[in-house]
């Protein structure tokens, strides 16, 4: 695990910057929970505004393709579409429920807002609501609400600023939504705050009219500036940067727009690397393998797939003290921990599945969800977590706004094509027979030469030798091996001579 380079118990903020990535890792009492990553030639989407053009509309998935100028067009559901900017076109008007062919029709221009970035196949996803945040507030472009995060818990400060919105909404219009970094925040901060989003709400409005065509309005701001925007709080004892002019970039930027974290800023100039001075690099390369180790001696089994991700609870060598019972309680509990954070660091959303150890008592069930749901509140992406199973399983969702660390640093194997499993050379050479039979029925040759991975060729030579002569005997052709070395296992080619 990550551990402080020094003393103190707050939450710290490392950021590694190198000209093409910016690496942000969040430590939270000396473990490292969030990993994020921006790299210059693929930044992401959530947030940017774009004018765009519906480029097929689909009734039968009540959604719409719209081209952003991306490599893959966007896609915008029904429900994330405003009545009102349906055309005119004298149908459908009155419906309670509008249908997608009553909002929008192919080459209609549209103002849309990414909230989902592209991941894997899946173009982005988008929403024609668009909002914009900034330290306390964020701002609804299409409403004229006022509302208070979840997470602020006193009556009487959720009511305070409440009033205040309201009051300032008189002035400056639109909907608002109070951050939860906004409790305890004076009154000229949310001011200024909704000042600052008029003003880029009306620079926005400008470029839309403006803009012809698709083209791009607004981008989010770049990691190292949504850290200080989103990350911040009176928990975060330090921000460690390890280079001296994104160092400047932040303490400017938080000069103006958070004020309080000017001390807190910190330019890193050790020799050595940040990240592999906090154990961060470690946890990395850890969070890109399967296997968890948990300190009673169990262990988790992470499985991540495009339609979902499964987590396996094991006890592994932890043998307990007093009762199989109490050892697997004590085991899930402990995994229950585990989870929460690998949920975190390994960005894992859409669909998961928990396979916890089989627990008789219901007791025990409803601590180790309970657990799960404590460990997960410092968790800024929203999850939802089901009751256990008739199967022992929890099933839970967490909200997937930008790909996973493994999507970000890896690719599908070349060998496995993603399986994660190669063909033994056993069925190689078993697929290269009849492969020669094929050939042998359609053509005439003289010989036969077969060019596959040295370890194929070694077990035509050796174990299938007498295979080998047997097929000889049964085309009368002769068949010649090459060994290749830069071959796969699963590659070869036979060629006719």
């Amino acid at each position: 695990m990550a551990t402080r380079a020094e003393g103190g118990t707050g939450d710290e903020i490392l950021i590694n910057i190198t000209p093409r990535e910016t690496r942000v890792a969040v430590v939270e009492n000396g473990v490292l929970q969030e990993i994020l990553i921006e790299r210059a030639g693929k930044r992401g989407l959530v947030g940017n505004i774009y004018k765009g053009r519906v480029c097929r509309v689909l009734p039968g998935m009540e959604a719409a393709f719209v081209d952003i100028g991306l490599e893959r067009a966007a896609f915008l559901h029904v429900s994330d579409i405003r009545p009102e900017i349906a055309p005119d076109n004298g149908e459908g008007g009155d419906r309670a429920a509008p249908a997608i062919t009553d909002l929008v029709r192919e080459g209609q221009e549209l103002v849309v807002q990414v909230i989902k970035d592209p991941i894997g196949t899946k173009g982005a996803r988008l929403t024609t609501h668009v909002t914009l945040p900034s330290r306390f507030l964020v701002f609804l472009a299409d409403s004229g609400v006022a509302g208070v995060s979840v997470k602020i818990d006193g009556e009487r400060e959720r009511q305070r600023l409440k009033d205040l919105v309201n009051a300032f909404r008189a002035e400056f219009g639109g909907g608002y939504i109070v951050r939860t970094a906004a409790e305890g925040a004076e009154n000229w901060a949310l001011r200024a705050d909704m000042q600052f989003l008029q003003r880029l709400w009306t620079s926005i409005q400008e470029r839309i009219r403006e803009t012809g065509g698709i083209a791009a309005l607004y981008e989010d701001l770049p990691l190292v500036l949504r850290v200080l925007r989103d990350f911040i709080g009176d928990s975060v004892e330090k921000v460690r940067i390890d280079s001296r002019e994104t160092c400047q970039r932040m303490l400017e930027f938080a000069d103006k727009f958070v004020p309080e974290m000017v001390a807190r800023l910190e330019h890193y100039p050790g020799e050595r690397p940040i990240f592999e001075l906090y154990g961060i690099e470690d946890e990395i390369q850890r969070a890109l393998g399967k296997k968890v180790l948990l300190k009673s001696g169990g262990y988790l089994i992470v499985d991540q797939t495009e339609a979902m991700a499964t987590i396996d609870v094991n006890t592994g060598a932890y043998v307990g003290h007093r009762n199989l019972e109490e050892t697997i309680f004590k085991t899930n509990l402990e995994a229950a921990a585990a989870i929460a954070r690998q949920l975190r660091l390994r960005n894992l959303g859409g669909i998961i599945i928990l396979d916890f150890i089989d627990m008789i008592s219901e007791e025990h069930r409803q601590a180790v969800l309970k657990a799960l749901e404590k460990h997960l509140e410092k968790d800024r992406a929203k999850s939802h977590i089901s009751q256990v199973s008739p199967l022992g399983l929890v099933e839970m969702t967490r909200k997937r706004t930008r790909e996973s660390l493994e999507q970000i640093l890896c690719e599908p194997c070349p060998l496995c094509d993603g399986r994660g499993s190669i063909k033994t050379a056993e069925t190689v050479c078993y697929e290269i027979f009849r492969e020669l039979l094929r050939e042998t029925r359609q053509y005439s040759p003289r010989q036969f030469m077969v060019l596959a991975a040295p370890e194929v060729v070694d077990a035509m030579l050796d174990q299938e030798s007498t295979s080998v002569a047997q097929l000889e005997a049964f085309i009368g052709i002769p068949v010649k091996f090459q060994a290749e070395a830069l071959y796969t296992r699963e590659q070869y080619d036979v060629v006719l001579m």
